[in-house]
């Protein structure tokens, strides 16, 4: 225990104040005092509504000064979101117009190809058919001009056989029409470009609303109700009981059409006045009393016509195969079953190589775009507000575009159609140039 202290003693520097000075410093590294304890805690952040609240109340110079803006807030409802969600609904009306626009090119391109398939049928059946016909008669005439035996025989039964066919044949082009089929296609294609073309339009000018895209959705499913692909169970009856003209817009078809923001509006009457309604109202009496009637009974003639052909046709070619199944028992034998051919070959011949029920068909489509612009300018006139009324001037070359007229000519028809009345007389002139 000494021998320790001495050690020590000697690494102990001689001087007695540094030996202080180092003793009272690893005293005080050694003796820390501990610090109280101070009680610490983090503020709270105040939500949003109390902040609000107190920036409502703002003492300024010793008064209480509220803010007004902030008093008022929707925070779920504010014209930011509002022009948000209207970009949005903007946004998928566009694209869901786009998709229809797909489906509307598609069908154009499918009634197109179908439409030159079924011209083809007309075609192959006409010339078909009528080279058959022509060959048993051929068969039937030879047959009784030197035929004997077995050779006869052949010839009769060929000729009957050849016949039967052709009756077969005919019996079932007469029943689908080729002609009217191929022009039902085409006015189809026709219809679905011109809704391509103002799906085109919509787009073009923006602001789409669901609206649009539930009208044009109604349109497309009105056309493929009009105009059908496929031949069974959905194919249009070829011979209706009377005329009607065909109908490819909706039934609720809303067709009072609201004025756009890219149109161009008038104050006070949007271009409407009492003069343009009442020339509007003598063209649809135009409209009406001429062409309607006109087509109505164009298209029940030719209708006539082609119930008739569609009956002689095959009647005639059954006739000859009873005819050819006798030649050799009787004169009267070959010449029914020739002539029966002749005649056979004409009418069909002048029904479908005429294309009667194209011309049917034509008749149809015409009508039904008398009657679609009969009630276009009725809904539109019956509108009482102006200002949701189409442009009045806008509507008035429409009009005058459609029937093939200028606004001169247009405005002219409408007042020979007053002068007319006024007589009592029937206007001699028919509202349509184009057809």
């Amino acid at each position: 225990m000494a021998s320790l202290q001495a050690s020590a003693l000697g690494l102990l520097p001689t001087s007695t104040s540094s030996s202080c000075c180092s003793s009272r410093k690893i005293n005080a590294a050694i003796h820390v005092p501990k610090l109280p304890k101070a009680p610490f805690s983090v503020p709270k952040i105040p939500t949003t509504r109390k902040l609000i609240d107190e920036l409502n109340n703002i003492r300024v110079d010793g008064l209480t000064s509220t803010i007004p803006v902030l008093q008022n807030i929707n925070f779920t409802t504010t014209p930011f979101v509002d022009d948000i969600k209207a970009q949005n609904s903007i946004a998928f009306a566009t694209t869901q117009l786009y998709s229809l626009l797909e489906a509307v090119a598609d069908r154009v391109e499918m009634h197109a190809n179908i439409g030159k398939q079924r011209d083809n049928w007309n075609t192959l059946f006409l010339n078909s058919i009528n080279m058959i016909t022509l060959t048993a008669a051929t068969m039937a005439g030879v047959a009784a001009i030197g035929g004997a035996g077995m050779p006869l025989l052949a010839l009769k039964l060929s000729s009957t056989l050849l016949y039967s066919a052709a009756t077969g044949m005919l019996l079932v082009m007469n029943k689908i029409q080729p002609s009217q089929l191929a022009e039902e296609q085409r006015n189809a294609t026709r219809l679905f470009k011109q809704l391509q073309s103002q799906i085109e339009t919509m787009l073009a000018l923006g602001a789409t609303t669901k609206e649009d895209v539930k009208d044009v959705m109604e349109r497309v499913l009105a056309l493929d109700r009009a105009y059908p692909l496929p031949l069974l169970g959905a194919m249009l009856d070829k011979f209706p009981a009377k005329f009607e003209p065909a109908t490819w817009w909706p039934s609720h078809q809303v067709l009072r059409k609201k004025t756009r923001s890219h149109e161009r509006k008038q104050r006070g009457n949007n271009g409407w006045s009492e003069e343009l309604e009442v020339e509007m109202r003598d063209i649809v009496e135009v409209v009406k009393r001429k062409d309607g009637k006109d087509y109505e009974r164009l298209g029940n003639l030719v209708l006539k016509i082609n119930k008739i052909l569609s009956i002689s046709g095959p009647l005639l070619t059954g006739i000859a195969a009873v005819g050819s199944a006798c030649v050799g028992n009787g004169s009267w034998a070959a010449i029914v079953a020739v002539a029966a051919g002749a005649l056979a070959t004409t009418a069909n011949a002048f029904q479908h190589g005429g294309q009667v029920g194209m011309v049917f068909e034509m008749y149809r489509n015409n009508g039904g775009f008398f009657q679609l612009l009969q009630e276009t300018i009725e809904a539109t006139l019956d509108e009482g507000d102006l200002e949701k009324r189409e442009n009045g001037e806008l509507f008035e070359m429409k009009v005058a575009s459609q029937l093939g007229r200028s606004l001169s000519q247009l405005r002219e028809l409408a007042r020979k159609s007053t002068s007319y009345r006024l007589d009592g007389t029937a206007i001699d002139e028919f509202a349509s140039k184009l057809f």
